[in-house]
């Protein structure tokens, strides 16, 4: 299978938390269609990145990193990238390289989505498809400073400022699976 077949397969089989989320999986398919190289950075009119919210076993801490351009806390995530076979394992590959975690392990299916302008590429949308991912019990950080200009564990119910509303939602809902998996 290959990288667009499993993003589109992840996408139709995701049953979506609410409307927003349902509005926002069926637009991806859609710009999938209209657009061949949706899943490159290449693609002017937006494309496909994966994310994911890095939490302990408990699901009651967080990894968040300070972006550097955009000077707030996010979760970890980025751009795919040509050697990645699936959605979730990009993500998961994005979550080692920007923690520095090895390890983590991405939870079946994602969480939520999240499309949002940013300016890479001359200024485009990211289609961001959202993960929960558990990191190893005890497991420590190792900033990247071509990564992040900060990195910590901090608490899902208490998120340090500057981060933004989409950041908390993604570690509400991850923090909810982790907890659901683990029951």
């Amino acid at each position: 299978m290959s990288l667009a077949e499993d993003v589109r397969a992840a996408l139709s089989a995701w049953a979506a938390p609410d409307a927003r989320n349902e509005e926002l999986r069926r637009a991806y398919l859609e710009h999938m269609d209209a657009h061949p190289d949706a899943l490159h950075r290449s693609c002017a009119a937006g494309h496909i990145t994966a994310s994911a919210a890095v939490l302990d076993p408990s699901g009651a801490k967080g990894v968040l990193t300070l972006h550097g351009k955009v000077g707030l806390w996010l979760q970890t995530g980025g751009h795919l990238e040509d050697g990645d076979a699936t959605l979730a394992g990009a993500a998961a590959r994005e979550a080692e390289e920007e923690s520095g975690i090895r390890g983590v392990v991405v939870l079946p299916g994602p969480v939520r989505l999240d499309r949002h302008w940013v300016g890479c590429c001359g200024g485009t949308w990211h289609l961001d498809v959202q993960y929960a991912a558990v990191a190893p019990d005890g497991a420590a950080l190792t900033i990247d400073p071509q990564e992040s200009s900060d990195l910590g564990w901090f608490p899902v119910d208490d998120l340090p400022e500057p981060t933004d509303d989409a950041c908390r939602a993604l570690f509400a809902a991850a923090s909810a699976a982790v907890r659901e998996q683990a029951a």
